[in-house]
This record gives C-alpha cells, sequence and structure tokens, in this order.
C-alpha cells in the first residue's frame, strides 16, 4: 500500500473521531477507483480503525492530565476530597450537638 494514500486518507477523515463505518466507506471507495486492492483495503480498514482508538486514548490521557494541571492550578478540590471533608464536617457537627445538649445538663 502507498504511503501516500495513507497521509491522504489521514489527513481526510480526521484520524480521532473516525468511525469503523467512515474508515470502510472511504476504503471502499478507494477499492472502486482501483487504488488499493480488496485485500489491501481490509487491512487499510482494520489500520484505521486501530490507530483511531489509540489516538482517541491518548486525546483523552491529555485531556485528563491537562485537567488535572488547571484543577491544580487553580487550587480546585476533586470530589472525592469533597466528599470526605464533607463526611468529617457532618461527623464533627454530630459530635458537637451531642457535647452542647450533654454540657446544658451539668
Amino acid at each position: 500500500m502507498s504511503d501516500l494514500i495513507h497521509k491522504i486518507v489521514y489527513t481526510g477523515i480526521g484520524l480521532a473521531a473516525m468511525t469503523e463505518q467512515k474508515a470502510q466507506e472511504i476504503v471502499s471507495e478507494l477499492v472502486k477507483k482501483g487504488e488499493v486492492s480488496s485485500e489491501e483495503g481490509k487491512t487499510l480498514t482494520k489500520e484505521l480503525v486501530d490507530k483511531a482508538r489509540h489516538h482517541k486514548e491518548e486525546l483523552k490521557k491529555t485531556i485528563a492530565e491537562e485537567v488535572k494541571k488547571i484543577c491544580d492550578r487553580f487550587k480546585w478540590v476533586s470530589r472525592e476530597d469533597y466528599e470526605t471533608l464533607q463526611k468529617r464536617v457532618e461527623e464533627l457537627e454530630g459530635k458537637a450537638a451531642g457535647k452542647s445538649c450533654c454540657d446544658d445538663t451539668l
């Protein structure tokens, strides 16, 4: 298969957003035009889908890393930390309410 065909296909379809169906459509057009054989088309479709999945995972990781950097930069609290602190406050309020009740009877 020609590297030129790969470059054209990758550039033309936006690899990160490509679906298997879209890859099959594009490769089918290449097969119809005689640019690639049927067997090469199957291989190309598989390669495109595999690369799209790989790039999608890389994109997710990059986004997660950037969001974490932003949260750290602005000192935002994670949902988990917030819920832990909320639980501790509720426990302390419960203890404080219990003490004030007992302190009044003394």
